[in-house]
């Protein structure tokens, strides 16, 4: 044999120092649970959501095996279930998850294929979403993380642990990979890229997600990514391959691509009967079956033929085990489902300063006062600086919150106090600021992203909804509790991009407080306690508010914070009740001067103090409710929804509301004057309802 045919004799021979029984056991169980599913589980509909792994799990199996650093952690998508079982998932939890019984990844509240494993001894699984490409932006953030702890933090616990994101050939167009990719090339971070290429995104073939359909070709003079390609379902070089990727990224503390093409042997999902497909293709594809020759591999170079066959029968034992105590988990109570939407007081497993140990300083609700009075923007970097200078875990980044210190300044200086990587500017991708902040979270970290004005979070919008969600979707397991700073509203002008509020899409988005001061104090209040709690939280900066006059206000103190839900009564009086928050606050007070009225600020919409409220109304036997959003859907018509169920008989008029017409906010001053309530509009409503 000739040298050359010897070298390549070695490269296709079983790589000894991995533990291929263990492969084998892992590959033959998933087969068995994939057969399980569509042969008995999805016709009797106990499981209604089943996409097969087939053809994708050996290269998974093998890569997950290779994640063994306690900090490690892996982000996947619906096909990725091998990944998962080589991590140590019980397989009966991953079935009873795909019944929608009690106990698994969510207690029945997510689909079964959305998978996450909290794993405070050993790799975890970040919590998955539904959303194709939504996986990349987090798990940069757990990457970032890590390189915080060791390099800020001086934690050498972290000085090899990895980041993992897996996704399909269909989701290399989506923004959260760019983004990711973009983050991780730029920070230099410890990611692998791991691309499983099966040539369809359900029934759209790879060539309409990347030029050929090779994201690895098109990749390849990428700056400061090493990029891997090849196959998938063979074992020497699937192995080979996963090997090197994690290698790199452990030792280089950079990140990497491996793309690795491998057969969908069954449909997109159990529905999907891949008649896109032709006879030619199908049976190609099942002619690159990882299984038998992952089998030819092995036997007889590691195992027997009977060992093989023994590890057939265990695999099959095992499944039929967690078939039998999946089935046996009741469905949750029902009565459960709309807890852990919040943090009630029994922490999560993984996610958040908390899980550390984090006990956050005494504060009070009362204000010391002292000093001259300082405007919003102040008063919010003052907050920021003090708790950033007693918890190391804060971070401050967003665009050009840097040298700049933040469009609106709110940053300046923190940067140059606490260094660029504690305070840093990002690229330009909401999608990747707060995909980032909750992979950081996740992590354990503070984050606090800043979203510069109100309509730039949209490109972000589905990073923001999958993170409020996280404790509810995962029944408690996970949460990732970000500061979310984000300004809006009119200023000086109006225009449709800069100047929008539209609080009430937040406050229907579950899982987010939303925080709306009006003023210097109560933004220092609130900001603080979102700063040492264990909830996300969006806090609205309104721009007319930064540097009003009138939201001045001494610094309350570094022991200061205020409870979201208590609202503050600005005014008091007996003749009507005015409802409002943020820039409408002083224009009610102007407006109610020489009334009898109550002039409540909410100073949070999620939740909201709807006692408050239904006391005053009571009272006082009307209400106006005022507020800068669009009137159709805002939330006022929440707060009057409320106020007409629990008072209606208290009142003496009908409820009222006022607010901008339903168009976005105009750029010319007249303009934005005459939709904006002004304080003699607000006044007009007033003795409407007094005369009514």
């Amino acid at each position: 044999m000739t040298q050359a045919a010897l070298k390549k004799d070695r490269r296709n021979a079983p790589d000894e120092n991995i533990d291929w029984k263990r492969v084998v056991q892992l590959l033959l169980l998933s087969r068995e649970l994939d057969e399980m599913e569509e042969r008995r589980l999805v016709p009797e509909k106990k499981v209604l959501y089943q996409f097969s792994a087939r053809g994708h799990d050996m290269a998974q199996i093998l890569l997950g095996l290779q994640l063994t650093g306690r900090h490690d952690a892996a982000c996947g998508y619906y096909r990725s279930r091998p990944l998962l079982l080589a991590l140590g998932v019980d397989p009966a939890d991953a079935l009873g998850s795909a019944m929608g019984r009690a106990g698994g990844y969510s207690d029945g509240r997510d689909i079964g294929v959305v998978f996450n494993y909290p794993n405070p001894d050993g790799a975890s699984a970040l919590p998955m979403c539904g959303g194709v490409g939504s996986q990349y932006t987090p798990t940069a953030g757990w990457a970032q993380a890590i390189t915080y702890f060791r390099e800020v933090l001086g934690n050498e616990e972290y000085r090899e642990d990895i980041a993992v994101v897996l996704g399909g050939d269909g989701s290399v167009a989506s923004n959260g990979f760019w983004s990711a990719l973009t983050i991780a090339t730029t920070q230099g971070l410890p990611l692998l890229f791991y691309i499983e290429d099966n040539g369809f995104g359900i029934s759209v073939p790879s060539s309409f997600q990347t030029p050929e359909g090779n994201i690895a070709g098109n990749l390849a003079g990428w700056k400061n990514l090493t990029v891997l390609d090849g196959d998938g379902s063979d074992p020497a070089e699937a192995a080979r391959l996963t090997k090197s990727a994690v290698e790199r990224v452990r030792e280089g503390r950079m990140p990497v691509l491996l793309r690795l093409e491998v057969p969908r042997l069954e449909g997109h999902s159990f529905q999907d009967t891949q008649a896109y497909k032709s006879e030619e293709l199908v049976k190609s594809e099942w002619a690159h079956d990882p299984l038998p020759r992952l089998r030819d591999h092995l036997v007889p170079a590691m195992l027997t033929a009977e060992e093989w066959n023994d590890a057939a029968r265990g695999a099959k034992r095992e499944a039929e085990r967690a078939r039998i105590e999946a089935e046996s988990r009741p469905v949750a109570d029902p009565d459960t489902v709309t807890g852990n939407v919040f943090f009630e007081g029994r922490m999560q497993i993984m996610g958040g300063q908390h899980c550390a140990g984090y006990c956050p300083p005494e504060t009070t609700e009362r204000a010391t006062s002292a000093g001259e009075r300082i405007n919003m923007v102040t008063a919010i970097r003052r907050t920021l600086d003090h708790e950033m200078s007693v918890n190391e875990r804060v971070v401050l980044f967003g665009e050009d919150v840097g040298a700049k210190g933040g469009v609106h300044a709110v940053t300046l200086g923190l940067q140059e106090k606490y260094g660029a990587v504690r305070v840093f500017d990002t690229s330009l991708s909401e999608e990747g600021i707060i995909g980032r902040a909750v992979g950081m979270a996740l992590a354990g970290l503070v984050p606090v992203p800043e979203i510069q004005f109100r309509k730039y979070a949209e490109p972000a919008i589905e990073q923001l909804n999958d993170c409020g969600t996280i404790r509810w979707r995962t029944s408690n397991r996970f949460a990732a509790p970000i500061i979310v700073r984000m300004a809006g509203g009119f200023f000086k002008c109006g225009d449709p991009w800069h100047s929008q509020t539209n609080e009430v899409a937040f406050v229907h988005q579950p899982g987010w407080k939303i925080a709306v001061p009006s003023n210097a104090e109560d933004a220092v209040g609130l900001l603080r306690t979102a700063l040492r709690g264990n909830d996300p939280v969006i806090f609205f900066e309104h721009r007319a508010m930064l540097d009003h006059p009138w939201a001045r206000r001494p610094y309350p103190g570094d022991a200061f914070g205020l409870p979201f839900g208590k609202a503050k009564f600005t005014r008091e009086g007996g003749d009507i009740t005015i409802v409002t928050w943020g820039a409408m606050v002083p224009r009610c007070e102007a407006a109610a001067e020489g009334i009898s009225a109550d002039v409540i600020d909410l100073r949070s919409l999620m939740p909201w103090d709807s006692e408050a409220v239904i006391a005053s109304v009571r009272r006082t036997r009307r209400c106006l409710i005022v507020h800068e959003d669009l009137g159709t859907a805002g939330f006022g018509a929440e707060i009057a929804a409320v106020v007409a169920d629990e008072a209606f008989i208290d009142l003496d008029a009908p409820i009222s509301r006022l607010t901008m017409p339903d168009i976005p906010s105009p750029h010319n001053r007249v303009l934005l004057d005459w939709v904006v309530p002004s304080p003699e509009r607000i006044r007009k409503k007033i003795n409407d309802l007094l005369e009514f």
